[in-house]
């Protein structure tokens, strides 16, 4: 049976690991209130489908909103289905590319399952913000637009900066923080939660609130958390990303990537390790006494269970040992098929070979990896981007440590490999 919790420690416990609270006396009124009248507080998250992966970045803000489900509050998951075609301008140094609809609502068909991961479903609301927006007339958005002043927005630094070195802003990009700010007087939103980079449309949204008559809602931002580069915040579109949906093991050696100074933020941020633990594993690896691969093996580990289960982990950390320490090929080869259309005369070139294979993208990132050493072919080193290769059944080909693929080829021919 589930305690009851007093506000005041309710308060405690959500003011932990926050950037900002606007304000926490507001929050602690909300919550008395809730606890008084028995309606629990409407959370409110919402999130653009740009792209069809939740990652460790979003899943900082995810578990903070597990802490409002687990105190006994409403989450309501907003997917912007209508404002991602949009595009949110923030932390943006140009417009986005507008999203069609078809490829909005498919990235949108994945989040779902994927904030369950994270989210209690018993406290999950999904909604999507195109069964309101769409159907505001033209009349509807002036008058939203008659409530916010353009002096204000201009205040945003993404449209000051872009002003200052005369890249366009569109006047459907300053809709956007008008269109998020509905969102949540439709709701009627208690409380916001979000990264600390979208504290300027959190802000605005209180202000449009008061406008419509509504009491503002709570601001509360959470860090965000920088990639697996240790320099930009973590982004599928720059490939920095690491996903809750990744494969155990893919995500065991995204993780192992890390930079040595983000081991302990990362421990804070994506795992459920005591702060007082990594306190004590700070303070070893900086006096020597713990090796930072040891540390992020464990970090690593801790990731992995939370989103696979105890045994994906336990596998996961002994895959890693044998293909990175023992130099063995990953547990798991696909196969792929090559057309004998892909081989002239039994013949193809290696780097459109890697590209077929599907272990590059084109055929200058494949030049590029041969000629860093990252390539084999059954286990021997490909030292020349031109040699050309004639493919046998069975032959493995690999690219650094992680990636394979065995060659299942259409002829059956066996053939051997041979420089130019």
């Amino acid at each position: 049976m589930r305690r009851t919790i007093e506000p005041r420690e309710q308060l405690e416990i959500l003011l932990r690991g926050t950037v900002q609270v606007i304000t926490p006396e507001e929050l602690g009124d909300r919550i008395e209130r809730a606890a008084r009248d028995g309606r629990p507080l409407k959370v409110k998250l919402g999130a653009d489908p740009t792209a069809p992966d939740i990652h460790l970045g979003h899943a900082v803000v995810l578990r903070k909103l597990r802490q409002f489900q687990d105190l006994g509050h409403e989450v309501y998951f907003v997917v912007g289905d209508f404002t991602g075609r949009i595009g949110d301008p923030s932390g943006r140094s140009q417009t986005r590319p507008v999203l069609t609809e078809e490829q909005v609502r498919r990235n949108a068909r994945t989040y779902e399952r994927q904030i369950l991961k994270i989210l209690d479903p018993a406290r999950t609301h999904v909604v999507f913000n195109h069964d309101w927006l769409s159907r505001m007339s033209f009349a509807d958005v002036l008058q939203l637009a008659s409530r916010y002043t353009l002096a204000r927005m201009l205040e945003r630094d993404d449209y000051g900066r872009r002003f200052k070195a005369q890249i366009p802003v569109f006047i459907h990009e300053l809709l956007y923080p008008l269109a998020q700010a509905y969102d949540s007087v439709h709701l009627a939103a208690d409380v916001e939660i979000g990264g600390s980079d979208q504290t300027f449309n959190f802000v605005a949204t209180r202000e449009i609130m008061r406008e419509y008559g509504l009491a503002p809602q709570v601001v509360m931002t959470l860090p965000l958390l920088e990639g697996t580069d240790g320099v930009e915040k973590m982004s599928k579109s720059l490939g920095n990303h690491v996903g809750i949906d990744d494969p155990p093991a893919e995500m065991f050696g995204r993780l192992m990537s890390i930079p040595d100074p983000l081991i302990p933020r990362y421990f804070e941020l994506c795992t459920e390790v005591p702060p007082e633990e990594i306190e004590t594993m700070r303070q070893a690896m900086a006096g020597g006494k713990l090796n930072p691969r040891d540390a992020k093996a464990r970090l690593a580990q801790e990731v992995v269970r939370l989103y696979h289960g105890e045994k994906a982990a336990i596998d996961a950390a002994a895959e890693f040992e044998a293909v990175f320490r023992r130099g063995e090929l990953p547990s798991e080869v696909p196969d792929v098929v090559v057309a004998a259309s892909e081989m002239p005369r039994g013949r193809i070139a290696l780097a459109r070979l890697l590209v077929v294979a599907g272990l590059a993208t084109s055929a200058s990132e494949a030049r590029r990896l041969v000629e860093q050493g990252g390539v084999r072919i059954d286990g021997r080193p490909a030292e020349d981007p031109w040699m050309v290769v004639a493919p046998s059944d069975g032959m493995v080909l690999r690219v650094g440590k992680r990636r394979a693929a065995r060659l299942r080829l259409e002829t059956g021919t066996s053939r051997d490999v041979r420089p130019i």
